[in-house]
């Protein structure tokens, strides 16, 4: 427990939660890196944490309990400054961003298909 204490895991960190799964009579470890977006209820024996990555472009978020026996490790990857307790607002920004992306990619697509009707006018 005090090893867990003293990693001391904050908001904006980016971790990675080495967890047990049991599979059948065998278990392995399975990591999840992401970044921490909250961490609550303190040192005490319930205290959570919140992870959140993005996997092909969803976000996907895991709610770890800090002393739970399932996680075999936690690692601080990186550590960031940030001045929110709870960073929940990247929810909305990453969903903009890729609606961003999206859009520009819709463009993109459009420019091509038009180069390629003006060659095929070209050639003909």
């Amino acid at each position: 427990m005090k090893a867990r204490i003293a990693l001391g895991l904050r908001s904006g960190d980016t971790v990675r939660v080495w967890q047990k799964i049991k599979e059948g009579d065998k278990t392995r470890l399975q990591a999840f890196e992401g970044l921490l977006l909250a961490r609550k209820h303190g040192d005490e024996p319930g205290a959570t944490f919140t992870v959140r990555k993005v996997i092909d472009g969803v976000g996907v978020e895991r709610i770890f309990p800090l002393y739970s026996p399932v996680i075999d490790e936690i690692e601080v990857v990186r550590r960031s400054k940030v001045r929110r307790s709870k960073l929940y607002f990247v929810r909305e920004k990453a969903a903009k961003e890729i609606r961003r992306q999206m859009r520009t990619a819709r463009s993109q697509k459009a420019v091509e298909v038009v180069a390629e009707e003006i060659v095929a006018e070209v050639k003909a």
